[in-house]
């Protein structure tokens, strides 16, 4: 009697299969990696094309003030059209004889002021809401946040009265107050978040070595949260530098700002496009170079405390 064996199985090992495994990766699994060369390129090529599409009004403008008004009203725009000066010069009172200086005089006057009380208020005031933080401290800073949620133009009335029986209409201390009371809220917010992440380990080797509050927040505090301060006092500057409708309304002939002069320009009758470009072009600048001085500090500020 005959016995039957089963026959050898023929399945390759394991060594066949990994080669045979490595030959399909080798084959389709780099395909369908995703090169991160080629998206870091897509995403800056995408970045450089939303810039661009930003910056295109501003472009727009700055070649706009280098045309004549009748270039710059044609429509479509000429954009190959002869470049002049002439809008700098009006703008400049060549022709028309009313000089920008004192508008800009009195902008750089209540925006830089204003912005140094914003900041000799706002950084005791982050002190004490941060690193020795008062009793219901939150209450205060939804009582400075609350501050910021009705429109100026509600305020504006009572304030006109108010300027006028005090003898206080076109005066450039009254703007400059003003300026202040606007810009202190979202000081004292921007601050506290920034000296929160002062250590407090220094301080108190500072209280040890019997440092009083002024050194504590000369010597301790201010350099280490320099670039917040340096953020706070820009947006401090740019606001009260753009500021228009307490300007317009407070102010005249004597006080009044680089906004309100810009405004000057629009007329309902004749053509004005390139002259309000050239004004808004020479208006922007001051804020430009210090937004370019303070790049580095701003960058830093804006990001302290991002990342813990």
């Amino acid at each position: 009697m005959s016995t039957l064996t089963a026959p050898h199985s023929t399945q390759p090992g394991p060594a066949v299969g990994n080669a045979r495994g490595s030959r399909v990766f080798g084959k389709f699994g780099s395909k369908s990696r995703m090169d991160p060369t080629r998206n870091n390129t897509a995403a800056g090529i995408a970045a450089w094309l939303l810039a661009l599409l930003f910056a295109t009004p501003v472009l727009w403008m700055i070649l706009t003030s280098f045309h004549s008004e009748t270039d710059a009203a044609t429509n479509p725009p000429s954009v190959a059209a002869d470049l002049t000066l002439d809008a700098y010069r009006e703008f400049f009172g060549a022709t028309s004889g009313v000089s920008p200086w004192p508008p800009l005089i009195n902008s750089a006057t209540a925006s830089v002021l204003s912005t140094v009380l914003v900041l000799a208020l706002a950084i005791p005031a982050a002190y004490a809401l941060s690193i020795r933080p008062v009793k219901k401290w939150t209450d205060v800073m939804f009582f400075f946040l609350s501050t910021k949620m009705m429109p100026v133009v509600a305020a504006i009335l009572p304030l006109y009265l108010f300027a006028r029986t005090v003898g206080a209409l076109d005066n450039i201390w009254f703007l400059i107050l003003m300026y202040t009371s606007m810009n202190l809220p979202i000081a004292v917010w921007m601050m506290r978040s920034f000296l929160a992440e002062v250590p407090e380990e220094m301080l108190e080797a500072a209280q040890i070595d019997g440092a009083n509050l002024l050194l504590i927040l000369r010597r301790i505090i201010a350099p280490v949260a320099m670039p917040g301060i340096a953020a706070t006092a820009l947006i401090c500057f740019i606001f009260s530098w753009n500021e228009l409708l307490l300007a317009r309304v407070l102010t005249g002939v004597v006080a009044g700002t680089a906004p309100v002069f810009l405004t000057g320009f629009v007329s309902g009758q004749g053509l004005f496009l390139a002259k309000v470009c050239a004004a808004a072009v020479v208006i922007s600048l001051p804020v430009l170079f210090a937004g370019f001085a303070a790049q580095d500090k701003l960058v830093q500020g804006l990001s302290l405390g991002a990342v813990k």
